[in-house]
C-alpha cells in the first residue's frame, strides 16, 4: 500500500502551531484533511495552505470537550471526506499557575480539552477504524509531563494522556489500529509565548535560554514534532504502538 493513499486524517487543535504543521505536513502525504479547531474561522487558514498546496483539506468547527459536538464533527469528516483512519489529539489550552493559586476552573478547562477531548475523539473515531481494519491514533503529550512548576493541571493531563495512549494500543491493536503518543519538548508557539509571559521573560530571551540547555542547542518548531508524527501515522509504523517519544532536542530524565 502506499504511503500516499489518501487516507482522511482529522487534526484538532490545528488552526496555529503544531496542529497547523501537521495538518499540512500530511496533507503533503497524500492524506485528505480535516482541520479542526474550536472555531470553524479560525482554521480556513490552514486549509488555505494546504488547497493552494495541491492538498484536500475541508475546516470544521468543534470543542473536543463536549461530546455530542464531537460525534457532529467526526459524523461530518466521515461525510464530507471520507470515514477518519488517522487521529492525531493536538487540542490543549494552559491555565498555568502555582497549586495555591490554581482554580477549579483552570484545572477543569486542562483535563476537559486535554484528556476529555482525546477520549471522546479517539471514541467517535474508533468506529470507523474498526471497519476499515486500519487505525492511527497519535495523541499530543509533553515534556511537562515529567514534572514542570506552575503548570500541575497541564503536566498531570499531559501524563494521563500517555496512559491513555498505552492503553489504546493495547486495546484496540487487534483491530490493525495503533496509537502512540509524542511528547515535544520547548517548541516555538504561541502557547509558549504565553508561558514566556507568565514568567515574565520577554520570548526571544526565553527562546535563547532554552536552546542553551537543549543538547542540540536549538529550540523547536511544530514542523519537528510533525514530522514524528507522520511517521507514526503511516504504514512503515504498524508494528509501533503504545510508545511516547520524546521530541526534545535530546534525552530526559
Amino acid at each position: 500500500m502506499a504511503p500516499t493513499e489518501q487516507r482522511v486524517a482529522i487534526v484538532t487543535g490545528a488552526a496555529r502551531g503544531i496542529g497547523a504543521a501537521t495538518a499540512e505536513r500530511l496533507a503533503a502525504e497524500g492524506r485528505a484533511v480535516a482541520v479542526l479547531d474550536l472555531a470553524e474561522d479560525a482554521a480556513a487558514a490552514t486549509v488555505g495552505r494546504i488547497t493552494a498546496a495541491g492538498g484536500t483539506a475541508v475546516a470544521v468547527g468543534c470543542d473536543v470537550a463536549d461530546a455530542e459536538a464531537v460525534r457532529r464533527a467526526v459524523a461530518r469528516v466521515a461525510e464530507t471526506l471520507g470515514p477518519p483512519q488517522i487521529l492525531v489529539n493536538n487540542a490543549g489550552v494552559l491555565r498555568d499557575n502555582l497549586l495555591f493559586k490554581m482554580s477549579e476552573a483552570d484545572w477543569d478547562t486542562v483535563m476537559n480539552v486535554h484528556l476529555r477531548g482525546a477520549f471522546l475523539m479517539s471514541r467517535a473515531c474508533q468506529a470507523h477504524m474498526v471497519a476499515a481494519g486500519f487505525g492511527r491514533i497519535v495523541s499530543l503529550s509533553s515534556s511537562s509531563a515529567l514534572g514542570n512548576r506552575g503548570q500541575a493541571n497541564y503536566a498531570a493531563a499531559k501524563a494521563g494522556l500517555q496512559g491513555f495512549t498505552k492503553t489504546l494500543a493495547i486495546e484496540l491493536g487487534k483491530f490493525g489500529i495503533t496509537a502512540n503518543a509524542v511528547a515535544p519538548g520547548f517548541i516555538v508557539t504561541e502557547m509558549t509565548a504565553q508561558t514566556a509571559a507568565r514568567v515574565g521573560v520577554g520570548f526571544e530571551e526565553f527562546q535563547k535560554a532554552r536552546a542553551e540547555e537543549t543538547p542540540v542547542r536549538r529550540v523547536g518548531r511544530p514542523e519537528d514534532v510533525a514530522d514524528a508524527i507522520a511517521f507514526f501515522t503511516g504504514d512503515a509504523a504498524g508494528f509501533v504502538s503504545g510508545q511516547v517519544l520524546y521530541v526534545a532536542g535530546g534525552p530526559l530524565d
